[in-house]
């Protein structure tokens, strides 16, 4: 299938899940597209939700991670915890080694701190480019995207063509509330990361994620030495 009809259908199916549940928008994914759906995760409270919808109705969807090299110890705990409660084995995608060490060897391991554009070339090596291989032979990437988690996700649709990565991307908790998500966790008893009850919000790597602090916004505590308020690593840019 082409490219402008997948953008043509991808209309079309927005249109048709407007008012359906998560997972009847699942099963008209895998039905759509069998083999060609798969979810990335980063053990977010968001993504656990999603992971939760997808393994206890045994949906074929694919599940992997992203594993920077720098995630938290935390982070890793809720990976494991995912495996042992579903009987699964998430997948990952690590950064290109001859990427790395190049970038390393050339600019040290915390380069990323002196200026916007190494920072932004740390995250196209260790999560945009093993992205790419990681959605390669797939029609459809299911996010856990929330537009309460900044302005520029606003401007994302619950089914979207994701030009950049020539994809279909379905955003299932996008209009979802921190509450919502919070409270899906605990009446489904579903694992999560213990950092989400320290402050932290949007969890990255350790080295560039804090806890946020009372009044500040929820991407405040990503890349937080940098001045703007527009901050993204490149997984994900409004269409």
């Amino acid at each position: 299938m082409t490219d402008d009809a997948l953008k043509l259908l991808t209309t079309q199916i927005l249109h048709q899940i407007s008012r359906v549940s998560i997972n009847e928008v699942f099963r008209l994914l895998t039905s759509e597209f069998p083999g060609e759906v798969t979810f990335s995760s980063s053990f977010s409270e968001e993504d656990q939700v999603i992971t939760h919808h997808i393994l206890e109705n045994k949906f074929p969807i694919s599940i992997f991670t992203l594993d920077t090299g720098r995630l938290f110890a935390e982070t890793y705990s809720t990976w494991n915890s995912v495996n042992e409660k579903y009987g699964v084995k998430i997948k990952a995608y690590y950064p290109d080694r001859n990427l790395l060490e190049q970038y390393i060897n050339s600019k040290g391991p915390n380069a990323f701190y002196e200026s916007v554009e190494n920072r932004k070339e740390c995250c196209s090596i260790r999560k945009v480019e093993p992205l790419r291989r990681a959605l390669a032979g797939n029609t459809v990437w299911v996010t856990g995207l929330r537009a309460e988690h900044s302005p520029e996700r606003l401007h994302h649709e619950l089914i979207e063509w994701d030009d950049a990565n020539k994809i279909i991307k379905y955003n299932p908790l996008l209009h979802w509330t921190t509450a919502e998500v919070k409270d899906f966790i605990s009446r489904n008893q579903v694992p999560y990361n213990i950092l989400h009850d320290r402050g932290f919000v949007s969890i990255g790597c350790a080295p560039c994620t804090r806890a946020i602090r009372d009044g500040e916004d929820f991407r405040a505590g990503r890349w937080w030495w940098e001045e703007s308020t527009k901050k993204e690593c490149g997984l994900h840019t409004a269409n």
